[in-house]
């Protein structure tokens, strides 16, 4: 089948894409390019274009081409034979939007299916069916309480319900930050919760063609400026993230063990990415990442380069599995 990298999307990780797709290219540059715009229009484009942008998070990539409508696009990949490798992230890009239409057309495609797509995107529904399946996720608290509830634990954290890259995030310290929640809320739903205080963490999860599923090194995630927002990820130089994280040896496993039961909880395909706070009292469940970004700064990288996986053959792999799986 022809190998197609698909990036861009119409929500606001299209950035992080971009970034992605560059390093998957990099690792497979034989595939075709495929740009996804705001405007539900995909556009191919050369290798060159996408080489040149030079400030992938900060820019916006222009194609330059009128583009087709993104349903006509996935009419041509199947019509093509091709599989699409998903340089997305976020949005209708990762909330089982796309995937259903691939689905629906037979267009293999690399990650998880719509269902579990859809499921883990949801904070609010991945933090109720990791708690089923094992996970401890933090206590929520509905809007109406936010005042009793920052007046208990002093400190709060609220995110859009159905975001990624710590974009909306708000650390509630004072009671000012409550009226940014209320009025976030307005425009989307809020998950809000006590903050909890520790070390940062995340660990990958990866299945094989072999039928093999592994978890990947825990990385350790030291926040240049003290919060993990977009800036610190993808901007600020002094973020620290070390893989293997500074964990013991039994911390080290409750992450692990922690992963693979999000991962199975939502019925995750291919690989994922679960985020942790190490506090004092044990492991706290953030959320799950069903396609983590694959820049050359991401965290799912580096724990494959930590645990020897050749990005190649992750991707290769990742492949092997959405072609075995568009034939069921």
């Amino acid at each position: 089948m022809r190998i197609t990298i698909l990036f861009g999307g119409s929500n606001r990780e299209r950035l992080v894409s971009v970034a992605s797709a560059q390093a998957l290219h990099q690792a497979l540059p034989e595939a075709d390019l495929w740009f996804w715009d705001i405007q539900d229009r995909v556009h191919a484009v050369q290798a060159k274009q996408l080489e040149e942008h030079v400030r992938p998070f900060e820019d916006e990539f222009k194609p330059g081409t009128r583009g087709v409508p993104l349903e006509q696009a996935l009419d041509q990949a199947k019509a093509e034979e091709r599989v699409l490798v998903l340089a997305l992230h976020g949005g209708r890009a990762e909330n089982g939007e796309l995937q259903v239409m691939c689905e629906a057309r037979g267009v293999p495609f690399t990650g998880s299916g719509s269902a579990s797509s859809h499921l883990a995107f949801d904070k609010i529904a991945a933090k109720h069916f990791a708690a089923l399946g094992g996970v401890t996720p933090p206590a929520g608290i509905a809007l109406d309480n936010i005042d009793e509830a920052f007046a208990e634990y002093g400190r709060l954290i609220a995110k859009p319900a159905r975001d990624g890259s710590s974009y909306g995030l708000i650390f509630v310290n004072a009671k000012q930050d409550l009226v940014a929640v209320r009025n976030a809320a307005k425009l989307e739903e809020y998950v809000i919760e006590p903050y909890v205080a520790g070390i940062e963490a995340t660990c990958g999860v990866l299945e094989r063609p072999d039928g093999s599923i592994i978890s990947l090194p825990p990385i350790e995630i030291i926040p240049g400026e003290g919060n993990f927002d977009y800036a610190a990820k993808y901007l600020l130089k002094s973020t620290q993230e070390i893989c293997p994280g500074r964990f013991t040896a039994e911390v080290t496993a409750a992450l692990k063990q922690q992963a693979m039961l999000a991962h199975r909880a939502m019925s995750c395909t291919g690989y994922s990415r679960s985020d942790f706070i190490v506090a004092e009292k044990g492991l706290v469940y953030l959320e799950t990442n069903t396609l983590p970004g694959l820049t050359k700064s991401s965290l799912y990288p580096k724990a494959l380069k930590a645990e020897g996986i050749d990005f190649v053959d992750f991707l290769r792999g990742l492949i092997e599995l959405a072609e075995r799986g568009a034939r069921k």
